[in-house]
C-alpha cells in the first residue's frame, strides 16, 4: 500500500513538473504596463509593452473594416482599458479601439477603420528602456506620398515639354509592410460579430490635440511654385529633411531632459520653411510630426521625392556631459575616420531596433536602395556639401571636429543622393541643451545650414534629372 501511495505522489509531482515546465499551469496573467499610439499621415502605430513576452492572434475582418487581436494569458488592467481614449479623433485610419475578455485567458481588442487598410503586428523584444512590445502598424492601402506626388504631378504635367514629360527610367515602389492575416465574411464571423457587440466600449472622447499633417497644405504650395518655376524653364532643387528619430525612438536624451526627437523635429521644421522662402528650391520633410520611419524608409522617402539634397538633423549625446560642438558627417565604405564617429554611427543605426522595425518583414526595394554600390561620386559630393555647411556652422557654434568626419551612417546609404547628418551639438551638454531650445539660436542655425546649401549649389550646380515613374 505504501508503494502504491509513493508511485502515486511521485507520478503527481511529475505531471506538475511537467505542465509547470511547459507554462500549462501555474502560468500567471501577464501584466501590460504601457500602451501608445501614433498616428501619423503616413501610418498609425499602437504599441503594447509588457514585462513578458506576447502571445497574440490577429485577424482582419471586413464589412465593415476593422482589425480583430487576441491577445492570451493577458491580464485586463487599466492600461489597456485606456488605450480606446488615446485614439484621436482626426486619426487617419482609426475610428476607435475597443477592448474587452474574449475568453477567460484571453483579452480581445478590436481596432474600428475608418477605411481599407493594410496591417501588420510583430513583436520586439526589449531594446533601449522598453520592454516587451506588441506592435500594430495600421498602413493605408496608398501611399499619402504617392497620392501627394500624383496630385502634384497632374497640375505641372501639362506644362512641361514633351521630353521631359516620359522617362525611361523608372523607381519601383516600395510597398508597406504587411502580415499574412485571414480575411473572414459576415456570415463566416457570425458569432465573433456577436461578441463583438458585447464589448466594453469606451469611444474617444474627442478631445485630444489634432495632429496636423500638413501633407494638403505642401501640396497647394509646391502646385504654385512649380508653376511659376516651370513658366521660366527653371528646374526646381529639391531638399529632403530628415528630423531624427521620433514616436517610438526618442532618441537621446538631454541633461535636463530634452528628447532629441522633438530638438530635431523642431528646428527640421524651421529648415524647410526657410529654404521654401529660397527662389527655386523647396524642401520636403520625411516626418511632420511625432512618429517614427526605418532608416531605410527615409532613404526610401528621399529617392521617390527625387531629391537633390538629404540632409538629416540629429543633436548628439555622450557619456561625459563636458563634451560639446557640432559636426557634419557623410558617409564611408571604407570605415569610420574617428572612434566617435565609429560610435556615433553604431548607436545611430540601432534607431530601428529602439523604433520598433518587424525583421519578419521583407521590402522588396530595401536591398535595390541600400545596395553597397560604387558610390565614390555620391561621397564626393556629400563631403563638399558638409564642408560648406560645416563652415557655417562654425560661424554660430564651436565645432567638434573642424572637418567633416565620416562613418557607416544607414541614414545616408542613397547611392545617387549627396547626403549629410548634421550633429546641431551635445544635447548631453547642459549649455548646449539650452541652445539647442532657444528659438533664437535654432534660427542661426537653420540660417547656417542654408547658407552652406546655397554655397554648395553655387559650385555644384544641381544636374537636370529625368522624370521618374513612381506608380
Amino acid at each position: 500500500m505504501k508503494r502504491l501511495h509513493s508511485i502515486f505522489l511521485w507520478s503527481a509531482l511529475s505531471l506538475g513538473l511537467i505542465l509547470n515546465s511547459a507554462g500549462l499551469a501555474y502560468a500567471e496573467p501577464g501584466t501590460v504596463t504601457a500602451a501608445r499610439v501614433w498616428p501619423a499621415q503616413d501610418y498609425t502605430r499602437i504599441t503594447l509593452e509588457a514585462g513578458s513576452p506576447i502571445v497574440y492572434k490577429m485577424t482582419l475582418l471586413k464589412n465593415p473594416d476593422r482589425v480583430v487581436v487576441d491577445i492570451e494569458n493577458i491580464e485586463l488592467n487599466q492600461v489597456l482599458k485606456s488605450l480606446s481614449e488615446k485614439i484621436l479623433t482626426s486619426d487617419p485610419y482609426i475610428s476607435q479601439v475597443r477592448v474587452a475578455k474574449f475568453k477567460p485567458t484571453v483579452v480581445r481588442l478590436v481596432v474600428d477603420l475608418k477605411t481599407e487598410v493594410k496591417p501588420t503586428m510583430f513583436t520586439l523584444p526589449p531594446a533601449g528602456d522598453y520592454k516587451h512590445r506588441l506592435v500594430l502598424d495600421i498602413y493605408p492601402v496608398k501611399d499619402p506620398l504617392m497620392a501627394m506626388l500624383a496630385e502634384r504631378d497632374g497640375a505641372t504635367e501639362n506644362k512641361l515639354p514633351s521630353s521631359q514629360s516620359s522617362g525611361e527610367n523608372t523607381l519601383a515602389q516600395p510597398s508597406n509592410p504587411t502580415v499574412e492575416a485571414t480575411v473572414i465574411t459576415p456570415e463566416e464571423n457570425a458569432e465573433t460579430n456577436t461578441q463583438n457587440t458585447t464589448d466594453n466600449v469606451k469611444s474617444t472622447d474627442g478631445n485630444q490635440e489634432t495632429i496636423q499633417s500638413g501633407a494638403q497644405t505642401e501640396v497647394a504650395k509646391d502646385n504654385a511654385k512649380n508653376k511659376g518655376l516651370i513658366d521660366k524653364g527653371v528646374r526646381q532643387i529639391t531638399i529632403a529633411i530628415d528630423a531624427g528619430h521620433g514616436g517610438e525612438d526618442p532618441g537621446a536624451r538631454g541633461a535636463n531632459g530634452s528628447h532629441e526627437k522633438d530638438i530635431t523635429l523642431a528646428i527640421a521644421k524651421k529648415l524647410k520653411a526657410k529654404i521654401d522662402e529660397e527662389s527655386g528650391m523647396r524642401a520636403v520633410l520625411t516626418r511632420d510630426d511625432d512618429y517614427f520611419i526605418p532608416l531605410h524608409g527615409r532613404v526610401v522617402k528621399a529617392r521617390k521625392l527625387q531629391a537633390d539634397l538629404f540632409v538629416s538633423i540629429h543633436a548628439d549625446a555622450f557619456t561625459n556631459p563636458a563634451a560639446n560642438g557640432s559636426s557634419v558627417f557623410a558617409l564611408s565604405e571604407k570605415g569610420a575616420t574617428s572612434a566617435s564617429a565609429r560610435y556615433l554611427a553604431k548607436k545611430e543605426n540601432e534607431s530601428d531596433l529602439i523604433g520598433g522595425v518587424s525583421l519578419n518583414v521583407k521590402d522588396p526595394v530595401l536591398a535595390r536602395t541600400l545596395l553597397d554600390l560604387s558610390q565614390t561620386a555620391t561621397i564626393n559630393d556629400s563631403l563638399k556639401l558638409g564642408k560648406a555647411v560645416l563652415g557655417n556652422i562654425g560661424g554660430i557654434n564651436k565645432l567638434h571636429k573642424n572637418h567633416v568626419e565620416q562613418a557607416g551612417f544607414a541614414v545616408l546609404k542613397s547611392p545617387d543622393i549627396p547626403s549629410i547628418l548634421v550633429e546641431t551639438a551635445f544635447i548631453s551638454n547642459p549649455e548646449e541643451e539650452r541652445k539647442l531650445n532657444d528659438e533664437a539660436y535654432q534660427d542661426k542655425l537653420v540660417q547656417s545650414i542654408v547658407s552652406g546649401i546655397k554655397k554648395y549649389f553655387a559650385t555644384n550646380p544641381a544636374l537636370a534629372k529625368t522624370k521618374v515613374a513612381l506608380d
